[in-house]
């Protein structure tokens, strides 16, 4: 479990591809203090398992699904990356709760300066934007942030400088892609909510109640 507050940026060393599957070396430093190998760490929002430690670099394996659902497959050497470890039972929320686990990749639609703040419009597919929220939680590359405006066709946030300053978004131009994880309170209860009307609609396209009998003479 993540919070979506990053912690650095490191940088893609190599990556040593297999067939659909992808092995990455990342330089890092912050996220290497008290890391084992088997722990994780969140790399542009991706939750990836440390399999090799060097004294500035870890190495992880991405699978196919991983690199068919992220931006990670994509990456060019040195190209910087928001690094974040998992959270210490003790730790502080600082952000919000983050999985790991992204749910597709959106694009850069538009940056524009406001005084203090970067605009970002994300465009995204509809299967994500159905579960994000004005003032609701998103995580962008890792990142979390608060959903300023949200459309039919993507969703908005504004960016304060310190966090320009201490993730990989500054360097993030128009048409970037970036990973996207919604909200994962929302997808839960979309997804009991969806298993209860198909057990409503199940009871009352077969099943026999007390009211279908007198409606029909039968009590």
């Amino acid at each position: 479990m993540f919070t979506g507050i990053v912690e650095e940026t490191g940088s893609l060393l190599s990556v040593e591809r297999g067939s659909v599957s992808a092995v990455l070396s990342i330089r890092a430093g912050k996220v290497l203090e008290g890391t084992k190998i088997g722990d994780s760490i969140a790399v542009n929002g991706v939750c990836l398992t440390v399999i090799r430690l060097g004294q500035d670099r870890f190495s992880a394996d991405v699978m196919a699904e991983t690199l068919r659902r992220s931006t990670l497959g994509r990456l060019g050497i040195g190209d910087s990356l928001n690094l974040e470890r998992a959270m210490a039972a003790d730790g502080r929320f600082g952000g919000h709760i983050v999985s790991g686990h992204i749910d597709g990749t959106g694009r850069i639609a538009s940056i524009r300066k406001e005084e203090n703040a970067v605009w970002y419009r994300i465009e995204a597919s509809a299967s994500i934007l159905k579960y994000i929220v004005e003032k609701g939680s998103i995580a962008i590359d890792g990142i979390s942030l608060t959903v300023a405006a949200v459309d039919e066709t993507g969703f908005q946030v504004s960016v304060i400088p310190h966090t320009r300053e201490v993730t990989a978004l500054s360097e993030r131009r128009v048409g970037d892609g970036v990973n996207l994880e919604n909200d994962l309170i929302g997808k839960y209860v979309d997804r009991l909510l969806s298993f209860h009307q198909k057990e409503d609609a199940g009871s009352q396209a077969g099943g026999l109640t007390l009211d279908f009998l007198a409606e029909h003479g039968m009590i």
